[in-house]
């Protein structure tokens, strides 16, 4: 049966996964280490994991699988999930595949890289979360809830 997993720790769209999921009669799970209000819909469980470097993704990498859909930004995670077979979506909407998830993963070790060796951390901190992404989230989410649910 199709279930539908958050990584929700810094997550802006749980409001949104839980409308779709509603929608399609689809178990959400949102997963995190705490700080969440639990929501009063019976297809939403809230999952706390004990703290902990990764146990909320290891939550969900250990069930995520073909026919089920993981939110999250976590490069890692979406790349176990992507090779259990599941469909993996950014909060902006961005898919993870088999075809990309190596170049993410790579993409992700190499600004890693670049952090560690920028000892003033002088730069940007990346983009803000607009309501484009969270439109393109939005539509991208509904799409892979319609081929899972065939």
């Amino acid at each position: 049966m199709t279930a539908l997993y958050i990584d929700a720790d810094a997550c802006p769209v749980k409001a949104e996964a839980e409308r779709v999921a509603t929608r399609h009669g689809v178990r959400l799970f949102v997963v995190s280490n705490g700080g969440l209000r639990p929501s009063a819909n019976p297809l939403v469980e809230t999952v706390i994991v004990p703290e902990g470097p990764d146990v909320a993704d290891m939550w969900i990498a250990d069930r995520a699988g073909p026919g089920d859909v993981v939110v999250t930004g976590d490069i890692p995670l979406a790349a176990k999930c992507v090779a259990a077979g599941a469909r993996v979506l950014r909060h902006n909407g961005e898919r993870f595949t088999p075809e990309n998830i190596g170049q993410q993963l790579a993409m992700r070790d190499l600004m890693a890289d670049l952090r560690a060796a920028n000892p003033l951390n002088q730069g940007g901190s990346g983009k803000g979360f607009t309501k484009a992404d969270r439109s393109r989230f939005l539509d991208a989410l509904e799409r892979e809830m319609r081929q899972v649910k065939g």
